[in-house]
């Protein structure tokens, strides 16, 4: 099947849901027939995202995409009748966090696979000259650890370099999740490479004895930047278990089920990963003493844990598993599914 080919005969359907939810989250009312019409076109993108994650996982439309169906659902799922905000509301308070809780056990997983290749051989390098010297020549080595890790930081302007470290930490991030539909092994293997490469500078400065300096400049951002690569991971090895242990489910219902969950935690992940790059633009480089800079970055960093752990749990008494458009359970009813599609259809005024 020719991608391309199938991907533009889909466009224009994929255009029209764009204009439809910008409009309503403009006036968080449609006329009845293009509330309708948005009902259908968000359940045809949503269709057209698992198709596309499964034939084409690191087609460039994934991204646009992934974020279109999830805004059109915050308009096509909200509970209330209030129309996009209090959708976006709900989805930061419930369903990324309960999302994330959801799939504690992948986090886990996820952190041990990033920490553990870092830790060796970051501890490898620390203590073996032979490791240190079969890394790169020695006026390599010298130049990366006295100017050129720091200068990385301040190479560009604080808020073009923000951008830049954003958008790429977004697309590594929908890589993790979706690699895991390849059973995880590609998702095994990015979360080892980012954490391989961390442990190959933190070896070199603390074999150079330049620890201080190596930490001062990567805990900042790293906690949070680092922390979000882990819950994207986690997001893409259980896409991949779903497949691998589909449990009483079919494997696609399975897959469909963690495609949506996934969507939340990317989503989820875009802020955190906004918040990260600012830092990494206008705090690590900055003038301020060491210790400021690594307060504000525990500080972010523990807030975000706080909020993932206190928000999930609170998520799921309510029987949330953050899957986009999903109720809480109230009382002794225990109906799990997600929300029908409703949107108010309420006439404009002429």
């Amino acid at each position: 099947m020719d991608i391309d080919r199938e991907l533009a005969g889909r466009q224009a359907r994929w255009e029209r849901l764009e204009e439809l939810t910008e409009r309503a989250g403009r006036r968080a009312r449609l006329p009845a027939p293009e509330a309708r019409e948005l009902v259908g076109l968000h359940a045809d993108a949503a269709a057209d995202l698992s198709w596309l994650r499964t034939r084409a996982p690191e087609a460039s439309a994934l991204p646009a995409l992934t974020t279109l169906v999830a805004e059109a659902g915050a308009i096509v799922h909200h509970d209330d009748g209030g129309g996009a905000r209090p959708a976006i509301g709900t989805f930061f308070v419930r369903t990324f966090p309960a999302a994330v809780w959801h799939h504690r056990r992948f986090v886990v997983a996820a952190a041990v696979f990033l920490l553990a290749p870092g830790l060796l051989i970051g501890a490898w390098l620390a203590v073996s000259d032979d490791a240190v010297e079969a890394s790169a020549p020695e006026a390599v080595r010298e130049a990366y650890i006295t100017e050129d890790f720091e200068a990385y930081y301040s190479s560009e302007p604080a808020g073009q370099f923000a951008t830049e470290v954003f958008v790429n930490n977004v697309q590594v991030a929908i890589l993790a999740f979706a690699a895991g539909a390849l059973l995880c092994v590609p998702t095994v293997a990015l979360l080892a490479f980012n954490g391989a490469n961390v442990g190959v500078a933190g070896g070199l400065f603390h074999h150079a004895g330049e620890a201080p300096r190596f930490w001062g400049l990567i805990l900042p951002h790293g906690l949070l930047e680092l922390s979000a690569v882990v819950i994207a991971g986690a997001a893409g090895l259980a896409l991949g278990w779903s497949i691998v242990v589909p449990g009483d489910r079919r494997r696609a219902d399975a897959l469909a089920a963690e495609g949506r969950r996934s969507v939340s935690i990317v989503l989820g992940l875009v802020v955190a990963f906004g918040i990260a790059g600012a830092i990494e633009g206008f705090v690590t480089p900055s003038g301020l003493p060491t210790w400021a800079r690594l307060a504000i970055g525990a500080g972010v960093w523990l807030l975000f844990c706080a909020y993932i752990v206190l928000g999930g749990v609170a998520a799921a008494r309510h029987g949330l598993t953050g899957l986009l458009g999903e109720r809480p359970v109230t009382g002794d009813h225990h109906d799990m599914s997600p929300s029908p599609m409703t949107v108010d259809a309420a006439p404009s005024a002429g």
